[in-house]
């Protein structure tokens, strides 16, 4: 399956580490067992590439009147721009705030209105961002069909986020595949994922 294909290749160029005997701390202050930086996925051609089809193959077979391509800056920008390339579709970002100067644009690039639209997100943690720049794309004139994203948390909050706002959410992996892949191939112990599913469930919780 596709998401635990891409679980590994996340695994295996360290885009994702788990370290459930010494969690991390985000910037937040929580302590987690799993960092992920899918930046990395750049510096990869074979996995971008792959993450790329995976997107593009979302979009023709669940959203095939697609008209723009949307990535979210700046983790989502290239992403967007290579499934915009395979698609041959026009694309656009989002900024995560208007512009200080000039014309004071929060989107780049040119959407007309009613241009149905996929936001391109790389990381879905509670997905208050994600929606922020769906809900500009809106406001902007346009329609945002959906959000995707390379790899979800799966956080509850993020769930309950986008259906409140009727916004679809697919993600091209997640936790639960990563767990699974990480357990078959040795890098975590069988006896860590009760505890690492129960840092999905409250992650405020965890380690404390």
């Amino acid at each position: 399956m596709l998401e635990q294909k891409i679980a590994e290749a996340l695994l295996s160029i360290g885009a994702v580490s788990l370290r459930p005997d010494e969690p991390f701390t985000w910037t937040s202050g929580l302590k987690s067992p799993i960092y992920c930086d899918n930046r990395l996925t750049l510096s990869h051609p074979r996995i971008r590439d792959m993450i790329a089809e995976g997107f593009a193959s979302v979009i023709r077979e669940r959203f095939p009147d697609a008209q723009v391509i949307a990535g979210t800056a700046t983790a989502g920008i290239p992403h967007a721009a290579w499934v915009a390339q395979k698609l041959d579709l026009p694309m656009i970002y989002v900024r995560d705030k208007a512009k200080g100067h000039g014309k004071q644009n929060l989107i780049e690039g040119e959407l007309q209105p009613g241009s149905r639209t996929i936001v391109i997100e790389d990381l879905i943690s509670t997905g208050g961002s994600s929606l922020k720049a769906a809900q500009a794309v809106n406001e902007a004139g346009g329609k945002a069909l959906a959000v995707l994203a390379i790899f979800s948390y799966q956080f509850d909050k993020a769930v309950s986020a986008f259906q409140s706002n009727g916004i679809p959410l697919l993600t091209l992996s997640n936790y639960s595949a990563l767990l699974d892949v990480a357990v078959r191939t040795g890098r975590i112990r069988t006896e860590d994922v009760e505890s690492l599913q129960a840092w999905r469930k409250q992650p405020e919780t965890y380690g404390k």
